[in-house]
């Protein structure tokens, strides 16, 4: 069971240690960095090649200089006894039933024979160096990560609407590292990592788990919580915490529509409500569903789309445009494309408009 975020930053010392090194540390286990993965078996295989490589440049060395050694047993040294001089050479046991007598045979043992013995060992223990050094790298790939996230997308709860709003921001060609799950359900937290997602367990109502998802300078969150007043608490915590990104928030009942607003929140989507729509209209023209659903799918058919206002487009409709506009983004203000404010386009506008999806 993981410590809860404000209990392990607690036994570190408070919150003013963590813009230190040392709390990365404890990080490890709460904040993961994806990496790529190879198959343990296919790196198995590369340190035995690796071994079995070097133990045959020992022997051929030894081979090639056999002059230089002196067999206890019959005093010459053929192919095998090289190879079994550098096996028990290489493994450090040494029996010294064949040692090297000349100058040469142990200047060659000294600059080509204990290099290779060293690295025979480092691929022996390898595996265990890299169980031991795995806190260190991930810490250091905490620390650095912390240092140079800005302007990724923060997305609290990864179950269904947080895995659709995900898959719809890769589709719109948003990269996978620049999103962050914050999410207590492990399971859940792996299959993001697995995704290529940067994962944070913790609580996102706790500002510190919030902080550790880098809100402060993240250019947008989702809230995807299971529940209405969680969703709230998020949403008042982060913003709180930045001033600046933009919060987008779902909840199943829109008689919590002005809570998450009086919160912070710039938009707000009633998911119940709009699944019921749906149901409703699909009853009578499926057609219509199946085009929204289109519109919301951004890897085929159409797909909604915004754009700024081209130079040569100011001043004209948008109605006269080769795109199918559907409304005009002004002053942060959507005003649909049928008013006449919009008949003339400014410079600044933006277009919504339906483009045909990659």
């Amino acid at each position: 069971m993981v410590a809860p975020v404000s209990a392990r930053f607690a036994q570190l010392g408070g919150r003013g240690r963590l813009g230190g090194e040392r709390p990365d540390f404890a990080l490890v286990g709460l904040l993961r960095i994806p990496e790529a993965q190879s198959s343990p078996w296919i790196s198995l295989t590369r340190r035995v090649l690796f071994a079995v490589g070097l133990l045959c440049t020992a022997a051929i060395v030894v081979y090639l200089g056999r002059d230089g050694y002196n067999d206890s047993s019959d005093g010459s040294v053929d192919l095998l006894d090289a190879f079994y001089y550098a096996t028990v050479s290489l493994s450090t046991t040494g029996y010294g039933d064949i040692s090297p007598v000349t100058d040469s045979a142990r200047l060659v043992n000294i600059f080509v024979i204990t290099p290779l013995r060293v690295l025979f060992l480092i691929v022996l223990v390898g595996t265990t160096l890299a169980v031991l050094t795995e806190r260190s790298r991930q810490a250091l790939k905490i620390q650095r990560w912390r240092r140079t996230v800005r302007n990724h997308t923060v997305v609290v709860g990864y179950g269904t609407k947080g895995r659709t709003a995900i898959d719809a921001m890769i589709g719109d060609g948003v990269q996978p590292a620049e999103i962050v799950v914050v999410d207590t359900d492990a399971v859940a937290l792996e299959a993001a990592a697995t995704a290529g997602l940067v994962t944070v367990h913790g609580t996102a109502t706790q500002s510190d788990v919030l902080r550790l998802a880098g809100v402060q300078n993240a250019a947008s969150v989702i809230v995807a919580a299971n529940r209405d007043d969680t969703a709230v608490l998020v949403t008042l915590s982060a913003r709180e915490i930045t001033k600046k990104a933009k919060i987008v928030a779902s909840i199943r009942e829109s008689e919590n529509t002005h809570l998450l607003r009086q919160s912070g929140a710039d938009s707000v989507v009633v998911s119940s409500e709009t699944t019921g729509r749906l149901l409703g209209i699909a009853t009578t023209t499926p057609s219509v569903v199946e085009m929204m659903e289109d519109l919301l799918t951004p890897e085929h058919g159409f797909a909604v789309a915004e754009r700024e206002v081209e130079p040569g487009e100011v001043g004209g409709s948008p109605r006269h445009l080769s795109d199918i506009v559907l409304g005009v983004v002004r002053d942060g203000e959507l005003i649909r494309v049928g008013e006449p404010a919009v008949d003339a386009l400014e410079t600044g506008d933006k277009l919504l408009y339906i483009r045909r999806a990659r």
